[in-house]
């Protein structure tokens, strides 16, 4: 395989997490069809990236686990990284009174 700069890699990564969450979202049956593009767009936009750390560094990890190792590699990374951290996030957010909740 050739070898990616941090761009390709984040362009690669940002399609993997797209994918993850779309996946995500779908095994959640609880959600209503019109939440689905807000948990969405939370998941994957770079404001919840910078939690981690710098958007693109985050999103070319994923993309470099996932051209070394695949894409199940790649999905169990972002569950165990960033789901945990979206997961406290989403709590965080409906909280009652929360500035998040907007």
């Amino acid at each position: 395989m050739k070898k990616c700069n941090q761009r390709s890699q984040a362009w690669i990564g940002d399609a993997v997490l797209a994918l993850y969450a779309r996946e995500w979202i779908l095994d959640q049956p609880h959600l209503a069809t019109t939440e689905r593009s807000e948990i969405f767009k939370r998941m994957t936009s770079n404001q919840f990236l910078a939690t981690l750390g710098e958007p693109t560094a985050m999103e070319a990890e994923i993309g470099t686990i996932y051209n070394t190792e695949g894409l199940a590699a790649a999905f169990k990374f972002i569950e165990s990284k960033f789901l945990v951290r979206f997961l406290q996030q989403e709590k965080k957010r409906r909280r009652v009174g929360s500035y998040r909740d907007k």
